[in-house]
């Protein structure tokens, strides 16, 4: 019976993670190098670490599946610096692809959407030439990685970034270099390419992102529940999540950011309002809609099962 709300998390797993020597040792796939360790061409360096790292994907997969959980965020260290070189120079690139595609296979195999979300620097409507030449190169890395997982090109796969600046305001500026640069992207990296909106009011919103970018190209956008608490642009919560909603193929399920505010879960008002809390106190109104929600607390999977626990979540209580 497919479930109406997946709940997932991004990219650590901390039960994995701090796991002690007796119990297996760590598992992670952010092993990473400091780039005077390598740079500018040991590649057997960067390739051990992406080998290791695309080996333990399937650890956190098998993990997942196991407490049911059906929606996980790959984090974006999984090839080190990989805006720095092509992949097949990596000298272990056929056992890292095998790798890769196993976990990909068993992902499919159980029912298990994976996505990505690239970091804040990749900006394809950067007014800066080399910023958004950059920024192709790092996100083509994300689509080629789901290549190697054996997925076709596909919003199921998403690959989430933000506009990333307005630039003085000048969001129709911004916004057709944004554009200018989407059509440059390879085939698959725009068939997997989405948008979210921003928590600031002086940046994008859902509405702005459904005028500006989608209206134009197309492109989904994922809704953020924190996100938009700082920048509703005269959009109730739920009209936002339908607009957004609105923008996906009918072959693919919606997909959803949720977070709370650390300033509220410690009650203080030092703490950035946007940061992210640990947990999540408050029961997700899904406005009785088929989603699938990352849930972005620090806390990680110990958040989601707390969560399902707090709730009985699809009626099973899981133990943390």
């Amino acid at each position: 019976m497919k479930e109406k709300v997946r709940l997932g998390y991004a990219c650590v797993n901390m039960t994995l993670t701090n796991r002690p020597k007796k119990l297996g040792g760590r598992v992670t796939t952010s092993r990473t190098a400091r780039k005077a360790t390598w740079y500018p061409d040991n590649y057997q360096l960067i390739g051990e670490r992406a080998l290791l790292n695309a080996t333990d994907l399937l650890h956190y997969l098998e993990w997942n599946n196991e407490h049911r959980i059906k929606l996980f965020r790959i984090g974006s260290e999984l090839f080190p610096w990989h805006d720095h070189y092509e992949l097949n120079q990596l000298p272990q690139i056929k056992e890292i692809s095998e790798r890769l595609f196993e976990a990909g296979e068993y992902a499919r195999k159980h029912g298990i959407r994976v996505t990505t979300h690239p970091g804040p620097f990749h900006v394809l409507g950067s007014p800066r030439q080399e910023v958004a030449e950059r920024s192709i190169i790092g996100l083509e890395r994300h689509s080629e990685m789901f290549d190697l997982m054996g997925y076709k090109p596909s919003f199921e796969n998403k690959i989430n970034i933000h506009i990333g600046g307005a630039y003085g305001g000048d969001f129709e500026g911004t916004a057709k270099r944004w554009i200018k640069n989407w059509h440059r992207l390879s085939g698959g990296l725009k068939s997997r390419l989405v948008l979210e909106n921003d928590d600031k009011e002086s940046m994008w919103s859902t509405k702005m992102l459904y005028n500006y970018i989608h209206k134009e190209i197309g492109v989904p956008i994922t809704f953020d529940y924190h996100h938009h608490t700082f920048h509703p642009d005269e959009l109730t919560e739920q009209q936002a999540l339908e607009l957004a909603g609105s923008t996906w193929p009918k072959d693919v399920r919606q997909c959803c950011h949720y977070s709370e505010s650390r300033a509220k879960e410690k009650q203080d008002p030092k703490i950035r309002k946007q940061a992210h809390s640990d947990y999540i106190i408050d029961k997700i109104n899904t406005y009785d809609h088929e989603l699938d929600i990352v849930i972005e607390a620090k806390a990680k999977e110990l958040a989601l099962l707390e969560y399902r626990n707090i709730y009985q979540y699809n009626n099973k209580k899981v133990l943390v």
